[in-house]
């Protein structure tokens, strides 16, 4: 059977910008209505999973009690841990390590930020995350609200696009897409 699983990121944040990864910023203004416009007139969905992480996690309880449907919190579904480079942006990263971004944006399979988490264990992460939703609620319409990184992992698999393209996937605040997961892990997306 197969898991309808929509992908929806956060808005904008409070310190936006840059590589938020595990910091715990909240949304502001802005981001709420973002969300909040992204779920217009969309679902039904029979329940929500979302990241633990605020930005997140308080859109999922208010839309779920608006709902009146179910909210699990999946800490396998955070952001990509960036380490060392965590809230700073690309063009600070540009002059204290213009190399080493490089490489990141180059392959970030075959760089890790420092003290950062490898995006090969990201990926094992989320998708092992996304396999027990699968299995537990295959048959289900889910939404699943979460973090760029996240998304563009799993629309670059869903895409077939070689890992090297990971962060060509562009994924905007309060992104909403659709996939299908089936048995084995298959992401199919899905217009």
């Amino acid at each position: 059977m197969i898991l309808h699983l929509d992908l929806l990121r956060h808005g904008e944040t409070e310190l936006g910008g840059g590589l938020r990864g595990s910091l715990d910023d909240a949304l502001t203004a802005t981001g709420w209505t973002q969300m909040r416009a992204a779920v217009l007139q969309q679902g039904p969905w029979d329940r929500l999973v979302s990241s633990p992480l605020q930005r997140c996690a308080r859109f999922a309880e208010e839309l779920g009690e608006r709902l009146n449907l179910p909210v699990s919190l999946e800490k396998d579904l955070q952001e990509l841990h960036f380490g060392a480079w965590e809230g700073q942006s690309a063009a600070a990263l540009m002059d204290t390590d213009a190399e080493g971004l490089g490489l990141f944006w180059a392959d970030p399979y075959g760089f890790t930020p420092p003290d950062g988490e490898p995006v090969s264990d990201f990926s094992r992460r989320v998708l092992g995350a996304v396999a027990r939703l699968h299995q537990a609620y295959a048959g289900q319409r889910v939404l699943l609200i979460s973090h760029g990184g996240v998304m563009r992992l799993l629309l670059a698999q869903a895409r077939g696009l070689p890992r090297e393209q990971l962060l060509n996937v562009e994924v905007g605040h309060g992104g909403l897409f659709r996939l299908q997961v089936a048995a084995g892990g298959q992401l199919k997306e899905v217009e």
